[in-house]
């Protein structure tokens, strides 16, 4: 945007469309001015408006996916930035930026009209220092509730020394909830416990053994990763970050993320014999991400670590040997460049590719012994069929994508729906299970283990009949990128959770003024009190697993 102030009053211009919508008709008065991203139109409204306009691009426009919420400041204002998406074509997107003056950062919340917004707003004031008006609860929600200052604005003194205490925990329903007969009981789970499967910590309310509510309480592995990325170069230095996000398996996935939104800001071309490796890499980190996932599920609901537990471990360590063999590294690949990749394929190819190739062959049995241990095992389906039930409509109100929402039934899925890379040239199929509860996720990635198995065998084929001449890794980029000033861009892929998302915003230089990672785990996570209230302490903890988060990308 021009640095003038974006609060004065001024014609829209052709705002532009939203894929078949017309935003200036659509929204008429409510648009003061123009902000077109990258990837999407973009408008800018009044604070006071914010309600008004996101209800009428969901009801009226097809937007029903507020896929991120990115705040920032600039030397003249502060913005807040709704990312909406459409969850039956990605592709129709718009940008919602709303500016706030610097004496005065207050603006309308979006909570009423999109539950995400709750999380996301809440990050905003917490990092960034922007107060948003009818929101349900605004308060911190990585840092403790006693920080001095806000990290991501610009008047923060890094060098203030910080004071954090510990207070004393409350029922925060007593009173509401307590009924004659009983008492509700204030319970923490976490954050040091193995079945947050990391450090979240829940507080839960319980009457009985009923859940009356549950609220996550994040941000104790909170390390900064979009600042540390915003101190870093585009071309060398941010790629090593996104393989700690989610460190557990989906490397490579988060390195596209990047690679995706870099290139995008910066036009720049991927070879297509990079972008078969790419698609490769990409399914055989979410091979790994579904099998840890399986496995710590079984251990969750059926203590099943002599069995299942341990398959899924043997299976997630065969799909590492071959990342190993392509990358060099285990877990931390650091393997995409912008524009490409690092290298080819290990020598001998042939040795390489037999060795996935003896992989996927055993595959399918093993597929059958998770669902004779655990899909068909009686204990295991009483704990799961009918527990944790995520309707729809909730789903998309909280932004969930990923298993978590075809789970739900929401056929949405970035590989097919917004495509990159060579997903659009193979065979393979979306993975969606109806029910929407704990056993229907278990489902939903069991079967996509065999659709992304799918694609690591085309692929295999494709790489080996590729010519010897025309193996292209890498397109020529310049050693130092620095994107046009004021570019933006939101760019997003499939993660093994979800959405991964990246918003980037150049400043003319060879690092971001601000980067921006949309968590799916975050979002996902947030659900979480909708899947748990009603259900027994022991359901919670099913419903907990069966989300799949992990706290490095919760947090970042």
């Amino acid at each position: 945007m021009s640095s003038e102030s974006a609060l004065e009053s001024r014609p829209p211009e052709a705002v532009g469309s939203g894929g078949d919508v017309d935003l200036a008709a659509l929204l008429d008065d409510a648009v003061i001015a123009r902000d077109d991203h990258l990837n999407a139109p973009g408008v800018v409204i009044r604070p006071d408006e914010v309600q008004s306009v996101l209800a009428t691009l969901r009801e009226e426009g097809g937007f029903d996916h507020c896929s991120c919420v990115t705040a920032q400041q600039y030397p003249d204002r502060f913005e807040t930035i709704y990312h909406l998406k459409s969850y039956a074509d990605p592709t129709r997107e718009v940008s919602v930026v709303v500016p706030t003056p610097i004496d005065e950062p207050v603006s309308e919340s979006a909570e009423p009209v999109f539950r995400t917004a709750d999380w996301h707003e809440r990050e905003a004031y917490d990092l960034v220092g922007i107060e948003y008006e009818d929101h349900p609860e605004l308060r911190r929600i990585l840092l403790p509730e006693t920080w001095q200052g806000h990290p991501l604005s610009l008047s923060y003194d890094q060098d203030q020394p910080q004071v954090v205490t510990l207070s004393e925990h409350a029922n925060p329903v007593a009173g509401d909830e307590r009924r004659p007969e009983s008492e509700t009981m204030f319970l923490n789970i976490g954050p040091h416990h193995p079945s947050t499967h990391g450090v979240l910590h829940v507080e839960a309310v319980l009457d009985g053994e009923t859940v009356v509510d549950a609220e996550p309480d994040i941000g104790y592995i909170h390390r900064c990763e979009e600042q540390m990325c915003q101190q870093s170069t585009y071309r060398h230095q941010i790629m090593p970050y996104p393989d700690r996000w989610d460190w557990v398996s989906s490397g490579l996935i988060n390195e596209w993320a990047y690679a995706r939104a870099a290139e995008d800001l910066a036009d720049i071309e991927v070879p297509e014999y990079a972008q078969v490796i790419r698609t490769m890499g990409a399914e055989l980190s979410r091979l790994a991400s579904h099998f840890i996932a399986v496995g710590t599920y079984a251990l969750d609901i059926v203590g099943e670590f002599t069995a299942a537990f341990q398959y899924a471990i043997r299976d997630r360590e065969l799909v590492l040997d071959i990342l190993e063999a392509l990358t060099g590294q285990r877990m931390m690949f650091n393997y995409l460049r912008l524009g490409g990749v690092a290298w080819d394929l290990p020598e001998p190819r042939e040795q390489f590719i037999v060795q996935c190739r003896d992989f996927l062959d055993g595959l399918p049995a093993k597929i059958d012994e998770y669902h004779d241990l655990l899909t068909g095992n009686e204990i295991f389906q009483r704990r799961c069929v009918g527990t944790g039930v995520l309707e729809p409509e909730t789903a998309k109100q909280y932004g969930c994508t990923g298993p978590v929402a075809r789970g739900s039934g929401i056929d949405y899925d970035l590989r097919r729906d917004d495509t990159y890379g060579y997903y659009d040239e193979l065979e393979w199929s979306v993975v969606a299970e109806p029910d929407g509860d704990n056993y229907a996720r278990v489902l939903v990635r069991l079967r996509e283990v065999e659709e992304s198995a799918k694609i690591v065998d085309q692929c295999l084929d494709l790489l080996a009949e590729w010519p010897d001449d025309d193996r292209k890794l890498q397109s020529n980029v310049p050693r130092t990128l620095k994107p046009d000033a004021d570019a933006e861009t939101y760019r997003a892929v499939e993660g093994a959770k979800g959405e991964l998302g990246i918003y980037i915003r150049s400043d003319g230089t060879d690092t971001p003024a601000r980067f921006k990672i949309r968590s799916p785990c975050f979002s996902n996570l947030s659900a979480l009190p909708e899947l748990a209230r009603g259900e027994y302490v022991a359901d919670l903890i099913a419903a907990i697993g069966s989300l799949d988060c992990i706290m490095g990308e919760v947090d970042r």
